[in-house]
């Protein structure tokens, strides 16, 4: 059990897990794949740095911070969040994290696959959440597009809903599992008319679906928050001024949360997400004492 779990070791999850650390708070830090910061070629308009400093530096500084403080830097896919009791169960590809408080820091880079006709047909056959539109499909015929642990995820919240699933890697990698129809071909294009109703491979072949779910890549704080019904605006995850979710113990900060993308919002959201996580804590511990 962890008081808190980050998940992002960008510069607001880790500005968040230093102060939590700080206050005595046993706290892990979560994070898989690139992190936008990490893309910066150099960052010139950041305090202290007279001569800037590289994207990959800083986010690799950070990180060394956040463990020489002792704090668990984990490099581990989330998959998804599901609530316990007043408790929250942090999955990942390598086994479950239970805590009483989440962070979500993980940017926003939304994933969308080069495909023609995906943005003419969302909303309209295409969903980016499983568990938020697959009552819609009950007993239909869906495609998967992505071919990693997302994809796997996204498949087990439709299974017990949908009649058929194929995951589609449009190219990439098959995922290791046995469970499911897999297609490795490339896609050309998503096909309909006022709805989507077939996916044209680069083959030639047609194949026929009711919908399709993108899951490609990894997830995202956005994909944890529709399954969780937390507020959102568009892509970004809704918070108040303490960087507090509609859903108590839940907190976003950073890119995540819109507004100015620079690593100073990003380091102070995460500051106050971590002692708003802190206060929680000991409101939450008053209380049942």
């Amino acid at each position: 059990m962890y008081d808190v779990i980050v998940i992002g070791a960008g510069p607001g999850g880790i500005s968040a897990s230093l102060y939590i650390k700080r206050a005595g708070k046993k706290v892990a830090v979560l994070y898989h794949g690139i992190s936008e910061l990490q893309q910066a070629e150099k960052i010139e308009n950041y305090y202290g740095f007279e001569n800037g400093i590289t994207g990959e530096e800083l986010y690799q500084d950070g990180i060394k911070q956040a463990k020489n403080l002792g704090i668990e830097v984990l490099e581990k896919e989330v998959t998804n969040i599901e609530t316990k009791g007043t408790d929250f169960v942090v999955k990942t590809s390598e086994g479950d994290f239970q805590t009483k408080a989440v962070i979500i820091a993980t940017g926003n880079k939304k994933v969308k696959p080069n495909i023609k006709g995906i943005n003419e047909f969302e909303g309209k056959g295409i969903s980016y959440c499983a568990i938020c539109d697959g009552f819609f499909y009950r007993n239909k015929k869906v495609a998967i597009i992505g071919n990693g642990k997302f994809a796997l995820s996204e498949a087990e919240d439709l299974k017990n809903i949908v009649n058929e699933i194929t995951i589609f890697t449009n190219g990439l990698e098959a995922p290791l599992t046995k469970e499911y129809e897999i297609n490795t071909k490339k896609i050309k294009e998503i096909q309909g008319e006022k709805r989507v109703n077939s996916l044209l491979l680069e083959d030639g072949t047609k194949v026929e679906v009711d919908g399709i779910f993108v899951a490609q890549g990894v997830a995202g704080g956005s994909d944890f928050a529709k399954k969780l019904g937390i507020l959102m605006n568009n892509d970004t995850i809704v918070v108040n001024s303490e960087m507090e979710t509609n859903l108590p113990g839940i907190y976003a900060c950073g890119n995540l949360t819109g507004g100015l993308l620079q690593v100073n919002k990003a380091v102070y959201e995460g500051a106050k997400a971590g002692l708003q996580a802190v206060n929680y804590l000991r409101k939450n511990k008053e209380e049942k004492e």
